[in-house]
């Protein structure tokens, strides 16, 4: 049985990214438009009603009109944009806390942001596990590859060459709009303080949650927090809790080019304070390794086909 996929918005950096992965594999048959009817309101309608499966990597308002032109109830669809990453009736396409079995039988399903996914993967098992409070006090600091961006970010900084910023801050109007994903899938009473930033790097994304163990309820030691992620993500075929790592090499390209998240738990000699860290490709885990890993469980193929692990 041959599943045919639509990638609306499969000329950006995600959908080209998503395209990759899903060229020439057995079972699956991409449904593609011609460039001059690419933004051709009927034809992308037909296209939207003929895939088993549309993945859109569209603009937010864009992929609530794309939704809406879907008029029959066998289309499923994955959407990369944030437009329904905390809607009700959609599956969070993040496998490993949302649950495998969810995400294969359902038909909406959105993907994670790539700051979401470090993040809710360091404090969602966390919380489930007693160990941060729903309404401790959380701060994040990230920083991404400008590809994070897309085309318009990844020309400028190229444009640039060794005139591009090494580091920039943004989001300093503590608006940015993963906040809300974050909150939600982790269960926190307020939202986190995120702090992020792009560097002058293509790809790769390191996104850390300080916390203050000494000041926190109960009595918690950094093992502790490493074991529990441990068993939370056992077999998972992309998500590893790293236990033996040189912290000098924890650079923000570790992952870069590939569909995996690394994570670490980082305690002083005391006890008293951690770093949770997590390591991922901003296109990867972060956007399309995500997305090609909910089509496979909904297509009914193995989870990990068609990643770069």
């Amino acid at each position: 049985m041959t599943t045919t996929i639509f990638i609306d918005g499969g000329a950006g950096t995600t959908g080209l990214e998503i395209r990759e992965r899903l060229a020439d594999r057995p079972g699956l048959a991409l449904l593609t438009l011609p460039e001059e009817r690419r933004k051709d309101a009927s034809a992308r309608r037909e296209a939207l009603n003929d895939a088993d499966i549309v993945v859109l990597c569209l603009p937010d308002d864009a992929a609530r009109e794309a939704v809406s032109l879907i008029d029959n109830p066998r289309t499923r669809v994955i959407d990369a944009s944030t437009a329904h990453r905390t809607a009700p009736g959609w599956v969070y396409g993040f496998p490993e806390l949302s649950g495998r079995q969810r995400v294969a039988e359902a038909t909406r399903v959105s993907n994670p942001g790539c700051y979401s996914t470090g993040f809710i993967a360091l404090v969602a098992p966390l919380v489930r596990a007693g160990f941060i409070p729903h309404d401790w006090p959380l701060t994040c600091n990230a920083v991404s590859g400008y590809s994070g961006g897309g085309k318009a970010m990844i020309a400028d900084y190229e444009s640039a060459g060794a005139a591009a910023p090494a580091w920039s801050t943004y989001a300093l109007g503590l608006g940015h709009k993963h906040v809300p994903e974050m909150r939600a899938h982790c269960g926190l009473t307020y939202p986190p303080l995120f702090v992020p930033a792009v560097v002058d790097t293509l790809r790769g994304m390191i996104v850390e949650v300080p916390l203050m163990l000494g000041a926190m309820p109960g009595t918690h030691v950094p093992a502790t927090l490493r074991a529990t992620l441990k068993d939370f993500y056992a077999g998972s075929p992309v998500v590893r809790v790293i236990d033996a790592y040189d912290p000098a090499t924890l650079a923000v390209e570790r992952l870069a080019n590939t569909d995996r998240l690394d994570l670490f738990v980082f305690g002083s000699a005391d006890g008293q304070q951690a770093r949770l860290v997590a390591a991922l490709d901003n296109l990867g885990k972060g956007a399309a390794g995500a997305a090609v890993q909910s089509l496979n469980l909904m297509a009914g193929l193995p989870e990990a086909d068609g990643l770069r692990l």
